[in-house]
């Protein structure tokens, strides 16, 4: 069956929309054909969007990675789906997904806003294994201990410290802690670089995926993560490689709200 899609990014992190209403899902390893970049389309993730399940929601959404897992949330794939269900509409929009729904608006500058969770620190929420919640863990990866900051966005994520994001050790460190024994479900790993109070720098190792351009929910866990160590205020800007986005979060028991672009690239259509 031949369907169409939109190509969207955000700050590179790119997605293929599909309204799969009345569509049959595609399998794993059909998931897997249409992320390749040289034989498929070509994405870090699918975003598959149906009719919303609640009143108060325009859309519904689930999210598969390239290796045809399904994935529990992703803010640039938030903005992207807000862009393509509001248009230019200043309106708020709530994008339904397996958790709840978040809140969006197109602003004014025609970048996106979007609600994201309150974060969880528990380590049973996040998951993470752990007798007790602290602000840092020390775990064991490639033959050496390294300090971690542990928290969910939606999504499992660690963020480690690092003098300077150019030299991190990403591919090393990355892929055997996005697969911890101590991650259940896996985890998206950041690597942080403190500029300044307001400013950081980040790359991030995205579960399921392996290295991104920009990562949403990362940039969140960064900023939430080097506020709780005392290294951040509560509006900073998250220097990804793919770009700027803007991050606020106001404390515990508040929601995040990241802000930036969502771009379409093109439209066609693909067999599923």
């Amino acid at each position: 069956m031949r369907v169409p899609f939109t190509k969207m990014h955000g700050l590179g992190n790119d997605f293929v929309l599909i309204r799969g209403d009345g569509i049959t899902l595609p399998s794993a390893d059909r998931i897997r054909k249409l992320a390749d970049r040289r034989r498929g389309i070509g994405f870090d993730q699918l975003l598959w969007l149906e009719a919303p399940r609640k009143a108060d929601d325009d859309v519904y959404y689930r999210i598969f990675n390239t290796d045809g897992s399904e994935a529990e949330q992703c803010g640039n794939g938030a903005r992207c789906i807000a862009r393509l269900v509001g248009g230019n509409s200043q309106r708020e929009l709530r994008l339904g997904h397996a958790s709840g729904s978040v809140r969006a608006r197109i602003d004014a500058d025609n970048r996106v806003t979007v609600e994201m969770a309150v974060p969880e620190f528990r380590p049973a929420n996040v998951p993470f294994v752990s007798e007790r919640q602290q602000q840092e863990y020390a775990i064991d990866v490639a033959g050496e201990s390294v300090q971690i900051g542990v928290v969910s966005m939606g999504n499992p994520h660690a963020v480690l410290r690092t003098d300077d994001v150019t030299t991190a050790r990403v591919a090393e460190l990355g892929a055997p802690l996005e697969r911890h024994e101590r991650f259940p479900n896996r985890a998206n790993i950041g690597f942080m670089q403190v500029v300044a109070a307001n400013h950081i720098r980040l790359r991030v190792f995205e579960r399921g995926v392996g290295e991104t351009l920009a990562c949403g929910t990362g940039a969140c866990a960064a900023v939430v993560v080097g506020r709780s160590w005392n290294l951040l205020g509560p509006e900073v800007s998250v220097e990804l490689p793919g770009g700027m986005l803007q991050i606020r979060w106001d404390g515990p028991g508040q929601p995040v709200w990241m802000t930036g672009e969502a771009v379409t690239a093109f439209e066609g259509s693909t067999e599923l």
